[in-house]
């Protein structure tokens, strides 16, 4: 049977925190006034399109409005951050999807879904090169070398998923890893250490319009359409140790998750105020394309679409056998 969060049945009645104040309990020894175990929560956070609806909820007060004090981190990707995860040091992340199966499947975390990120749209994730390159479309990516924040993540499995529909095989380009993940991607070009980028937005249309890069695959197509791109998620004992705090930070969530669906000026404000060297200037906002943000949250994952990932991946080789990813969700 799934776990299911005590503030549904408080919801009823009034607001989250009236309901939580009158009539439910916390787990916890000495809860805090609201009624939540916890009020400091730090996020780890790439801080990209895909998580512009944490970035919303803390930028205008739904946290706060919840009793939640919330800081947010940046992460360079979600595969560096479980580890942080696993210790504390976070107390949820924003990620891809992609490096949560891969912390799942090898037993490296034990983590639960909380909630749906962002569903990839057209010109959200795409490769790019410098002006005046020989590459100039899909099928002159043999041998190109293809910067990517994290190897065998999810930009390679987009690429690869692409690639692949177009008869090209991955065998047939080099992932390189930037370590210092998208900001570094100009950079690696310059240099020639790669001679394409993979940028999501709002990377993409940043460096476009600084240094001319060109567009020449939109990862959004085939297979990949519509693709599950950012999760946010929790460690099962994080869940199970604070549901109340939890179910606050996906009330609050969700509301972030609708206004950046629904509200694009939201979004540009938020973007323009994400910490150095992330934050993006207004010209490029305006001009940057957006991805959609479903409003489903635990314990209403959408399952098959969240399956994809773990199929997509499987079918690309980097899982050895198939995964369930319903694991992941609440029992």
């Amino acid at each position: 049977m799934r776990r299911t969060f005590q503030y549904v049945i408080c919801l009823a009645g009034a607001g989250l925190l009236v309901a939580l104040a009158a009539g439910c309990t916390s787990a916890s020894s000495s809860p805090a006034p609201s009624g939540l175990e916890k009020t400091n929560l730090t996020v780890g956070a790439v801080p990209v399109a895909d998580e512009v609806g944490v970035y919303i909820a803390k930028d205008q007060g739904l946290f706060a409005a919840e009793g939640l004090n919330v800081t947010i981190d940046s992460i360079v990707s979600s595969a560096l951050a479980t580890t942080d995860q696993n210790n504390g040091t976070y107390d949820i992340t924003a990620g891809n999807s992609v490096s949560y199966i891969q912390d799942q499947a090898s037993g490296r975390s034990n983590l639960e879904i909380v909630a749906e990120g962002s569903l990839m749209q057209p010109d959200t994730q795409a490769l790019y090169t410098m002006p005046g390159s020989r590459i100039t479309g899909i099928n002159d990516l043999r041998g190109a070398r293809i910067g990517v924040n994290a190897l065998g993540n999810i930009g390679t499995l987009l690429i690869s998923s692409v690639l692949q529909e177009n008869g090209i095989s991955r065998d047939h380009v080099h992932f390189v890893a930037i370590k210092t993940g998208f900001p570094g991607m100009m950079q690696a070009l310059q240099r020639h250490t790669i001679n394409v980028a993979w940028l999501p937005e709002p990377f993409g249309s940043a460096d476009s319009m600084k240094y001319g890069l060109r567009e020449i695959v939109d990862l959004d197509q085939g297979a990949t359409t519509d693709f599950p791109v950012a999760w946010y998620v929790v460690t099962k004992t994080w869940a199970e140790k604070y549901p109340h705090t939890l179910a606050a930070f996906l009330d609050a969530l969700r509301q972030g998750q609708e206004i950046a669906d629904t509200d694009r000026a939201a979004v540009e404000q938020a973007m323009q105020k994400l910490p150095a060297p992330y934050t993006v200037p207004l010209y490029v906002t305006a001009v940057m394309a957006l991805e959609t943000y479903p409003l489903n949250t635990a314990p209403d994952i959408d399952v098959s679409r969240v399956q994809r990932v773990a199929d997509a991946m499987y079918q690309a080789g980097m899982l050895t056998r198939q995964f369930q990813v319903n694991s992941m969700l609440q029992p």
